[in-house]
């Protein structure tokens, strides 16, 4: 009865796991350039006395990010760009390290720094990117950051940095719980001069929400059957309690 028990126990982990992924996705659908989690179950089989392996435990685990690739908007921002193919942009994580990312909501603050819609510095050639202030700023398709300089002629924009764009070809990346993608044992990649990007757009996430929300659902009737397993544990121990208590009089 016991080992019922445990068995649906881990089963309902790996379930509670699978829903805080699932609603993870779910809430980042309209979160740019996002890549959806994966989870993957599998059955452990435990050794028995017998040596035949007769009950299994569930382990879910996030698996790795679906790398498919989001549907592009056209903004007509000079600062929005959408990564083509593979191509990831180089950031600096909060830890100070460099990361990478699909997102391209492209921002200048105050200080001039060149950031990502959600604030983190955006990596040049030689380091972060750092502008001027400019009447005008734009990226075009190689990824080089050029400027017209306050008052300065339109007809005469300034290169002021590479962004610094990567692909993740022949190395091993893992999505980290920031959001973003790190090489799998540190370190950082070398500059693809081959990535290009399409300015004045933006990738959307691609996660779906109908499937997210098919998941969820599923993942709730799963926990329900579960639930139903250890009630059925419950009723099976009364009677078995019971019945030993005729038994004994």
């Amino acid at each position: 009865m016991d080992q019922l028990i445990y068995t649906s126990l881990s089963a309902m982990r790996a379930l509670m796991q699978k829903q805080a992924i699932t609603a993870n996705n779910l809430a980042n659908v309209n979160t740019t350039g996002f890549r959806g989690d994966m989870t993957n179950a599998q059955a452990v089989y435990l050794p028995s006395s017998g040596g035949i392996s007769a009950r299994a435990q569930a382990a879910d685990s996030k698996d790795s990010a679906n790398m498919d690739a989001g549907a592009n908007v056209a903004t007509g921002r000079n600062l929005d760009i959408a990564l083509d193919g593979d191509a990831l942009l180089g950031v600096q994580a909060t830890d100070g390290t460099e990361a990478y990312t699909r997102r391209g909501d492209l921002q200048v603050a105050q200080t001039g720094l060149l950031t990502t819609g959600d604030g983190l510095p955006v990596m040049g050639d030689n380091g972060p990117i750092t502008l001027p202030p400019a009447d005008s700023v734009r990226v075009d398709k190689t990824g080089v950051v050029w400027i017209v300089p306050e008052g300065g002629d339109p007809n005469q924009p300034q290169q002021m940095g590479h962004l610094k764009l990567v692909s993740a070809k022949g190395s091993q990346i893992q999505k980290g719980d920031d959001g973003l993608f790190h090489v799998t044992n540190g370190g950082a990649l070398p500059s693809d001069p081959n990535a290009r990007i399409t300015s004045g757009a933006l990738e959307g996430s691609n996660v779906s929400a109908t499937k997210t929300l098919t998941d969820m659902i599923d993942a709730s009737r799963a926990w329900e059957t579960q639930v139903k397993m250890l009630a059925g544990a419950k009723e099976m121990d009364t009677s078995t309690a019971q019945l030993m208590d005729i038994s004994g009089q």
